[in-house]
């Protein structure tokens, strides 16, 4: 079974009350068994961490990298602006799918731009915590192809 970390920035624990015109009423929770069920039918083994801390997420994604981790990443504000996190993102060695509840491109203009979606393998936007399940169905695509980092 393979190991996926399904990573996630800041605020994104505040699912169901943050901007829910805009996130949705699910909760952070909520999100977090709907990956651990799509893991369990696509025989993922589906790791879900939540994070306000840059740093913390660079260490995932150092680790993910180190131990050859598949990744679901939600880089919540750090897709605009985190250099860092790009960086780490860029010594990947597994697939990587980008994923946004909400579409960014029909947002506020800062939004439009994702420093991240040039080393992820894909991004998926715009449809609500089905975007995670998306991602989960690529990933276990591109594990099934022998894809490393696609």
């Amino acid at each position: 079974m393979t190991r996926v970390l399904v990573l996630n920035g800041p605020n994104l624990r505040r699912l169901g009350t943050r901007e829910p015109e805009v996130y949705g009423a699910d909760t952070f929770e909520d999100l977090s068994a709907l990956c651990r069920e799509t893991g369990r039918r696509l025989d993922l083994q589906v790791e879900v961490r939540q994070t306000d801390d840059e740093a913390e997420m660079i260490r995932w994604v150092h680790q993910a990298a180190d131990e050859r981790l598949p990744v679901v990443l939600n880089p919540a504000a750090f897709t605009h602006y985190s250099y860092a996190l790009r960086d780490a993102l860029a010594q990947r060695t597994a697939p990587l799918v980008e994923v946004h509840i909400s579409n960014p491109a029909a947002r506020e203009e800062f939004r439009h731009t994702s420093v991240v979606a040039g080393v992820a393998t894909g991004t998926i936007a715009g449809f609500g915590l089905m975007s995670y399940v998306l991602a989960l169905q690529a990933v276990a695509e591109l594990v099934a192809e022998g894809r490393a980092a696609g």
